[in-house]
């Protein structure tokens, strides 16, 4: 049951590496929301990659300032150009037993904040503060935070601190993909930060841990239907959602809840709702006026 288990997690956190990527040239505040929605989800992506591999991409994606934090398994990178500074949170890797010890770890502490947050998120988040704390001291761009999955709570955990803290450069905005819930309502609005919640159909890990146990999410959330589109849904519509994107998941021979978590489905989601929302336009664009933001293919 186990292998079967930590089987699914590698296939729904398995990195996209040959997936079409952004192109950076411009600042990330000029980026429309569903662009920089794209921008952070595929910067979440490169998180699971090794240190040499990132690197690689992210430079190519615009960002050619690259920093790798490793401590005890709790992982993060901070990308970063003239003009921005990613903060950006590795979700769980399965073959890594502090993430799994991280995400079973269903007790709470009390938060240096107000109310209390899930013991195991918290511990990742405090192996790597310190450092993290440390590089950002000097940092003096806009500095924006995200993450997937387990990385998504690390990473409203880091904005939260880096807010409250001496960083004089304050979190811009936080973007997260299919986080779980990670602490109490007290605790999750108690640090105002402009924040963005991802979630994909019947993604199980965003229904984690369960609300009866007082944990809640933070941020607004950006809900992804049965069939990829951005909608705004009554817990009835949502509901009948969910039983379609499940009855659809078994015809095409996969479980809807753990298909629906993987970052790939996000970044695939997401760009689509970016070219339906540019289609209109792009009669209009100037064609003299340089591109901001553009897409390549990686090599596999």
């Amino acid at each position: 049951m186990g292998s079967i288990a930590h089987s699914a997690v590698a296939l729904l956190n398995a990195p996209a590496t040959s997936a079409a990527v952004s192109w950076l040239d411009g600042p990330i505040e000029s980026l429309s929301t569903l662009r920089k929605s794209l921008l952070f989800a595929e910067l979440s992506n490169l998180s699971y990659l090794p240190r040499a591999d990132a690197g690689q991409l992210a430079y190519r994606m615009g960002f050619p300032e690259i920093r790798f934090y490793n401590r005890d398994g709790a992982q993060a990178y901070i990308f970063a150009n003239e003009e921005d500074a990613v903060v950006t949170c590795r979700g769980t890797e399965p073959h890594d037993w502090n993430d799994v010890r991280a995400d079973l770890d269903l007790g709470s502490v009390m938060a240096e904040t107000a109310g209390w947050v899930h013991r195991g998120f918290q511990r990742e988040v405090d192996d790597l503060w310190p450092r993290l704390e440390q590089a950002l001291m000097s940092n003096r761009r806009p500095l924006w935070f995200t993450g997937h999955s387990l990385g998504g709570a690390m990473a409203v955990i880091c904005a939260g601190r880096c807010k409250l803290s001496y960083i004089r450069s304050n979190p811009r905005a936080l973007f997260t993909f299919g986080s779980p819930r990670l602490g109490s309502w007290r605790y999750v609005n108690y640090v105002e930060i402009e924040a963005y919640r991802w979630v994909n159909n019947n993604d199980i890990i965003s229904r984690l841990p369960p609300a009866w146990l007082g944990y809640r999410h933070k941020g607004q959330e950006i809900y992804l239907n049965a069939y990829g589109k951005i909608r705004r849904v009554t817990p009835w519509q949502r509901l009948k959602d969910r039983w379609r994107g499940f009855l659809r998941g078994l015809r095409e021979g996969r479980f809807d809840h753990f298909a629906d978590h993987a970052i790939g489905r996000y970044i695939e989601n997401i760009r689509r709702a970016v070219e339906e929302e540019e289609r209109p336009s792009i009669a209009l664009r100037n064609p003299v006026a340089p591109p901001v933001f553009r897409w390549y293919r990686a090599a596999a």
